[in-house]
């Protein structure tokens, strides 16, 4: 204990806990919901969890700082085979295991590959962009290699970004839930019974709460492992003895994310980093000894998220001409002055203020909704009905900014008519709009915490009918068959005639009201060095294992 206080002592009060032997550990605030190990589900995507699991669970490749797709070749290599149509080799490395000393191979890569593909019953994925375009994963049972085939057609622009991290779930743990011998033979045999419990094992199995860890339940194949969790001691993780790769810099990192302790830590600057939405607590993030914030906010013109108004497609919007009235009385222009922390006003749904052919576009569309026209918002609104429009908009609370963005429409909208309820709930899901909630304010579509990513061809499938991501149900041909080309096609040109195609319809049919580039707060502490702000949606966590405490 005595070593313990001389490394506080040190590290100027910020780094309050100690790991094994006194060494230090690192306090890391996120917004992400705490609730499960599996990223790819519905309620997984939506909460952030990739922002947890990038480095307890990796894959062949990551989300680097920028949001680019980089390799992880810890895990093994991908190799595209010469020949017409895309097709991938997946080769393990020889060392790689999870905790528990169980080989990542074939199985967990065929589990990963049927649970997002959208071919088989059961499975509640948060998308199947990309792995809807494989036509079959070719390998033995518990093979260390392994082929991709892509459908005729069908290449995949982003490939490299599938099997990335988070998505590689212990196969042996699904199957040792569903109580079969293994995943493979009954997904490549169509049996329905067992297929049905393993995807039962695959959507529920992996869920988190406070309290007692089960660590057969959640073996990590990263840096890092959970070794406990509770709400007033966070998720704590620490250094996977079974790693092969370099070492941890730092060998205990203790999580806070919604559910926990994080908005006290928060609000007291007690925490060494922190990466949250703006506006989470009320005035500035400033760690406990910090005299100033060590990470530069990122440019709006940076951002890979965008902020935006989600629509049901039923109940008080079930209608075109009220989903036109409503916005047509949202006051998108003082939204993004007061909110968007110098973001202009964003008109795109499918490319962020970073991709390089959303600046020629962003200009081109919205413009009928730029500001409020509430001649127009109540005309459209009689049309609507003669019953009074009453609107919930829901968002993930506590949440101090998206409440007041909630009270700037409502005192625009009253004006017209039409009375906008306050609904955020701290246990709200994608699930309640059209139920719940008419309207969500997310990122990217689908997402309460850190979103985004260099490439936009999976965002693009909020958009895309059928697509879990497409969490209003929106359904339109034209914009489906032109997603389906942007995420295949390679020249800038084709994409830019796309995105077109697919901007003039959104905003004619109004699935959803884009905003503004999504304002986040990436802080760190002067007693922490080697952090780097990720703009993904795997957030500044990205490399944590490359953290370090100052001497």
């Amino acid at each position: 204990m005595a070593t313990c206080v001389a490394v506080v002592l040190l590290l100027t009060g910020l780094l309050t806990a100690c790991g094994e032997e006194g060494s230090p550990s690192i306090d890391y605030a996120l917004d992400a919901r705490l609730d499960t190990y599996n990223a790819n589900t519905v309620d997984g995507n939506a909460g952030g969890v990739l922002m947890a699991t990038t480095r307890m669970l990796p894959g062949f490749s990551y989300l680097g700082a920028s949001g680019q797709v980089t390799p992880d070749r810890d895990i093994g290599t991908v190799t595209p085979v010469p020949g017409a149509g895309l097709t991938l080799r997946y080769d393990f490395s020889p060392a790689a295991r999870f905790s528990d000393e169980t080989a990542l191979d074939c199985d967990d890569l065929v589990l990963a590959w049927a649970a997002m593909s959208g071919r088989f019953p059961g499975f509640a994925p948060a998308t199947t962009a990309g792995y809807r375009d494989i036509e079959a994963v070719d390998c033995d049972l518990a093979s260390k290699t392994a082929t991709v085939r892509f459908a005729r057609g069908r290449d995949y622009r982003d490939w490299l970004s599938l099997f990335g991290a988070g998505t590689l779930l212990p196969a042996h743990v699904v199957a040792r839930l569903a109580g079969v011998g293994d995943v493979v033979r009954p997904i490549r045999s169509g049996d329905r019974t067992a297929i049905n419990k393993i995807a039962d094992a695959w959507n529920t199995g992996f869920d988190l709460t406070p309290g007692t860890v089960d660590q057969a339940r959640f073996p990590a194949s990263g840096p890092y492992r959970v070794q406990q969790y509770s709400q007033s001691g966070g998720l704590e993780l620490v250094a996977n003895e079974s790693w092969w790769g370099d070492a941890p810099a730092v060998s205990r990192i203790v999580l806070w994310g919604r559910g926990t302790d994080a908005e006290r830590r928060l609000a007291d600057g007690d925490f060494d980093i922190a990466d949250v939405s703006s506006g989470i607590v009320g005035g500035e993030l400033v760690p406990a000894g910090a005299e100033e914030t060590r990470i530069p906010l990122p440019k709006p013109n940076r951002a890979l998220a965008v902020e935006e108004l989600v629509l049901a497609k039923r109940g008080v919007f079930a209608e075109l001409n009220a989903r036109q009235a409503f916005a047509s009385c949202v006051p998108r222009d003082a939204l993004a002055r007061q909110f968007g922390q110098g973001a202009q006003i964003w008109n795109l749904r499918v490319l962020a203020p970073a991709d390089n052919l959303a600046g020629q576009l962003n200009g081109a569309f919205g413009r009928a909704y730029a500001r409020p026209n509430l001649n127009r918002a109540r005309t459209l609104g009689a049309e609507a009905g003669d019953t009074p429009m009453t609107v919930r908009i829901g968002y993930l609370a506590p949440m101090q900014r998206r409440a007041q963005m909630v009270a700037a429409i409502a005192d625009s909208c009253r004006q017209v008519g039409i009375e906008v309820v306050d609904a955020g709930s701290a246990d709200i899901t994608t699930g309640a709009l059209g139920g719940e909630v008419d309207a969500l304010i997310v990122a990217n579509g689908a997402s309460f915490a850190a979103a985004g990513a260099a490439n936009p061809s999976r965002d693009a499938f909020a958009l895309r009918g059928g697509d879990p991501l497409d969490i209003n149900n929106y359904r339109n041909p034209q914009v489906s068959g032109a997603i389906d080309r942007l995420v295949a096609a390679d020249l800038a040109a084709d994409r830019l005639e796309l995105v077109r195609t697919i901007e003039n319809t959104a905003w004619a049919t109004l699935p959803s009201i884009p905003l503004f580039a999504a304002p986040r707060m990436q802080v760190f502490g002067p007693g922490v060095d080697n952090v780097v702000a990720g703009l993904g949606r795997n957030g500044t966590g990205w490399n944590m294992d490359r953290w370090t405490v100052r001497d």
